[in-house]
């Protein structure tokens, strides 16, 4: 009986003794302790972002890039198609005005060669009286062909002569003063290649300066 008093006694010493009831308290932490870690270290591993979310907003985000670049690429090729149209539409030359020699035979003739002839006697002062193109007979040889008869007023009269209708084919000039008739039929720009509209009046003013029927400087 006195033993189990004495050990209930000893009992309540222990645990009214401070020191020993923290050190309890320290084992009891310590206890404890690493549970609360493994929470914490499970709560925190859930708030960390997943791995496959990260790798799915990545190929979200490369997706968005390359679309951004493949509509940039189209835009660009749309660009060039464009600069390309209108780089070929400024490339396009306008077509040349065909030459006036190169114009049918007639409408060259009566559109070109004579009013140019008269404007070359009228700004010499010399009128041009008649001058006309006719299918009609060559001075002196009397064959038919393309005849230009001209009568410069008071001064002389002369007859160019083409064998087809086409300023290239072989020509002949007659002249002669205004009161008289012609006598001689001369070859005309027989070695010219390439027969021109002011190559045609500067030979007809040659002739007639060189006869002496008008006097040009």
């Amino acid at each position: 009986m006195e033993e189990n008093l004495d050990s209930i006694k000893e009992s309540n010493r222990n645990e009214n003794d401070p020191l020993k009831k923290d050190i309890i308290d320290i084992q009891s932490s310590k206890e404890t302790a690493p549970t609360i870690n493994k929470n914490s270290r499970d709560s925190t591993k859930d708030l960390l972002p997943n791995e496959n979310s990260k790798n799915s907003i990545k190929d979200l985000n490369i997706q968005k890039v390359n679309k951004e670049n493949s509509s940039k690429v189209i835009n660009d090729l749309d660009n060039k198609n464009v600069e390309d149209e209108n780089s070929k539409t400024l490339k396009v030359k306008p077509k040349k005005e065909l030459p006036i020699e190169k114009k049918p035979f007639n409408e060259f003739i009566n559109d070109h060669l004579l009013p140019s002839i008269v404007q070359e006697f009228k700004v010499r002062g010399i009128e041009v009286a008649d001058i006309n193109l006719k299918n009609t007979s060559r001075p002196i040889a009397g064959d038919k062909c393309w005849v230009i008869f001209c009568e410069v007023k008071d001064i002389c009269n002369f007859w160019l002569s083409f064998e087809k209708d086409d300023i290239s084919s072989l020509k002949s000039i007659s002249l002669c003063k205004f009161d008289q008739k012609p006598s001689v039929i001369e070859s005309f720009l027989i070695d010219e290649k390439r027969i021109t509209l002011k190559l045609i009046i500067s030979r007809i003013l040659q002739r007639l300066n060189g006869q002496k029927l008008i006097g040009i400087n």
